[in-house]
């Protein structure tokens, strides 16, 4: 207790740059007296102490319990780091370039962060996304706050048009100058580990808030690059970041308020003096040169920065100062929110799934602000409603009540699915780890005829995070529509040494996006060769297991329809529909936009080996990046190039036994939503609804 005294008495007077004779003198005692405190020989009366906290301008419990005081907004600025003596320069945070700079993308990868960091494993980690526009006074109070004149004339000097980091900052200044709005969007998280750890060492605060590159997250967690946060700063027009953490363990004695910002820009020069572009927001350290060091913030600096939180419950606020969605597709906050919300559904819909063996994971809401008035409340996202047939089949895995087969609507299918291990590559601290299996988890449910991207199977592991969403197939002819979810992992509800390996051999195969299961740099150099083919077959084995599933159901449902004699005489000559395995399927398509403004394309068409005819209506629909793709009309009749014909429906009619066709189309201008040349199109080939002559 004597050295913990002496430790914060010491840091104290660096702080607040005081000498122990100054301080002797303020509380009426002789300098050796203070020499005694600091060198931990004694320790001060309670007295004594209140009297040392008043000179300090510290309150006495702070003085009593050995913690940092809050810091007060006057104490609060802006240091920049200088640039290298050796001349080198960096135009801006390269890991802020490693994903799109939208909305979707940030969402996906801040909820991540979030779900990886829950805290205590009953309860779901509550996410809450926050648009807020300022205009007028309510703008200028915040930026004074912010310490806006300090920082601009470095956004300026940095806003360097030559390059890609300062051209995003000179529209964001002129954005700013032109309209006088600014967008903040905050984050927060609730049941969270927050912030822990020192200032500089290894720990979540240092992690996130002074390093990159750094994840320092287990293995089973999602994250493994550390790129994750940069989303944050890259969806900032100023690359601007403020952050608010209530600790799940205290540091310092202190858990609640830790605040800090960080500004990423490129190298650039003020006043002759040249610096490296990174700045932190905070109290001086005067331990450092040129550092600031995190602050315990009092209530009113954290409502000036709009960083209050609601809640005692562990967890972070990030507010990204000057958000925007680098795409130029959403500019107003209805369309900011609508687009934040599909990012948390189209990802995360499993992990906000609770049943009766484990509860949901995740809550999330988002909401928007214009000066401190409620646009659009706050809004819990419904994974049922977003994503009905596969929440449906997650539900029915955790309540277990999956079925051996599909009866109704509302069943789901569970099946087994085996994934080799690979070993892992021989370390210096011992043998490389022997090969072994896994067993995922394959849930399979019907969906809507309204579905439009029906038949696709799902990724998933530990924190049901989609990794990927895949078409499947070459599946029987007639099959039902269908939604599939892969659980892998700890996903599985195992927590046993398979599962835990499983866990590590597929976190290696994702890619920074954490978007497919492939072959990594990382997967290369941790596992020996031939791990990349297990995650290959995997995948395949996934495929093959819902074909088989869903011929099974078929053969099930065909023997249900009565004896063979009856259901000839039932289908009064229709001819027998012969069953194949797959359906045609768009092998190739090229083409160009005319000079009048519409897709010429020319389509080549694979098909199934079949004994009738194929008879099809292709569609052309122009793709967009949320949503449905939207569809257009063709101009005129379609032209068969290659083994088809038109019929006198003008649909396609494939030549018997063939196993390619060809055909070509131009699309019709007046049904374009945009103009093509700003588009990208698909074709598709859904059978007609033509009886086969």
């Amino acid at each position: 207790m004597t050295q913990d005294f002496a430790d914060w008495l010491i840091g104290m007077l660096n702080q607040r740059n005081l000498t122990q004779k100054e301080l002797a003198a303020m509380v009426e005692v002789t300098p050796a007296a203070v020499n005694a405190w600091t060198n931990g020989r004694s320790v001060p009366r309670y007295a004594k102490i209140a009297s040392i906290a008043e000179a300090l301008g510290v309150a006495v419990e702070d003085a009593v319990n050995r913690r940092p005081p809050e810091s007060s907004s006057s104490e609060l600025e802006w240091v920049f780091q200088k640039a290298p003596e050796d001349g080198s320069r960096i135009g801006g945070n390269a890991a802020a370039y490693a994903f799109a700079a939208n909305l979707e993308v940030l969402a996906r990868e801040a909820t991540q962060n979030s779900l990886d960091e829950r805290h205590l494993e009953d309860r779901p980690v509550t996410s809450r996304f926050v648009l807020h526009e300022l205009t007028g006074s309510h703008l200028n109070r915040f930026l004074s706050a912010l310490r806006w004149d300090s920082i601009e004339q470095h956004l300026r000097k940095a806003a360097d048009g030559r390059q890609k980091a300062g051209r995003v900052l000179l529209d964001g200044l002129n954005e700013l100058d032109r309209t006088g709005r600014l967008v903040l969007l905050r984050i927060d998280d609730y049941n969270a580990s927050g912030l822990t750890g020192p200032e500089y060492g290894d720990g979540r605060f240092a992690r996130v808030v002074r390093r990159t590159l750094d994840s320092g997250k287990a293995e089973a967690q999602g994250g493994s690059y550390g790129l994750g946060k940069a989303a944050l700063w890259a969806t900032s027009r100023f690359g601007l970041v403020l952050v608010n953490s209530t600790l799940s363990e205290k540091q310092d004695g202190r858990h609640e308020r830790r605040m800090a910002g960080r500004l990423e820009l490129p190298w650039h020069t003020l006043d002759s003096e040249e610096f490296a572009g990174p700045a932190w927001f905070g109290a001086a350290d005067h331990e450092r040169s040129n550092a600031a060091r995190s602050w315990w913030a009092d209530g009113a600096t954290t409502e000036s920065l709009y960083l209050e939180r609601n809640d005692p419950s562990p967890g972070t606020s990030f507010l990204v100062v000057g958000a925007y969605d680098g795409t130029g597709d959403t500019e107003e906050l209805e369309e900011m929110q609508a687009q934040l919300t599909l990012g948390i559904a189209s990802n995360f819909w499993a992990s906000m799934v609770g049943g009766a063996q484990a509860g949901p994971m995740l809550r999330a809401s988002v909401a928007s602000w214009r000066n401190g008035v409620a646009v659009s409340p706050e809004r819990y996202i419904d994974p049922h409603s977003h994503e009905p047939a596969r929440s449906r089949a997650v539900k029915a895995f955790l309540d277990g009540s999956t079925t051996s087969e599909l009866t109704s609507r509302e069943d789901v299918l569970q099946a087994s699915v085996q994934l080799k291990l690979p070993s892992r590559k021989q370390s210096g601290r011992g043998t490389a780890q022997p090969a072994q299996f896994h067993d995922a988890v394959l849930l399979v449910t019907p969906t809507l005829e309204t579905d439009a991207k029906p038949d696709h199977i799902s990724y998933m592991r530990a924190n049901r995070m989609v990794v990927k969403n895949k078409r499947v197939s070459d599946l029987p002819l007639g099959h039902r529509r269908f939604q599939a979810v892969l659980l892998a992992g700890l996903a599985t509800g195992n927590s046993g040494p398979d599962a835990l390996e499983a866990e590590q051999f597929l976190r290696t195969a994702e890619p920074p996006d954490h978007n497919d299961w492939t072959s990594t740099e990382d997967l290369t150099a941790t596992y020996v060769r031939g791990a990349r083919q297990c995650i290959l077959n995997f995948k395949k084995a996934a495929e093959q297991e819902i074909r088989d599933l869903l011929k099974d159901q078929e053969e099930e449902n065909d023997a249900d329809e009565g004896p063979q004699i009856l259901r000839d005489l039932l289908t009064l000559g229709t001819p027998k529909k012969t069953r194949t395995q797959g359906f045609p399927v768009v092998h190739a398509v090229s083409g160009e936009v005319a000079s009048n403004g519409a897709w010429q394309l020319r389509v080549t068409v694979k098909l199934p080996e079949r004994e009738e005819p194929w008879v099809l209506s292709p569609i052309a629909r122009f793709v967009v990046r949320s949503g449905v793709n939207i569809p257009v009309e063709w101009a005129g009749m379609l032209v068969p190039e290659q083994a088809c014909e038109l019929t006198r429906n003008g649909n396609l009619r494939f030549q018997e036994g063939a196993r390619r066709g060809v055909f070509r189309g131009v699309t019709d201008m007046s049904s374009h939503p945009v103009a093509a040349d700003m588009s990208c199109i698909e074709v598709d080939l859904p059978r007609a609804k033509e009886i086969v002559e």
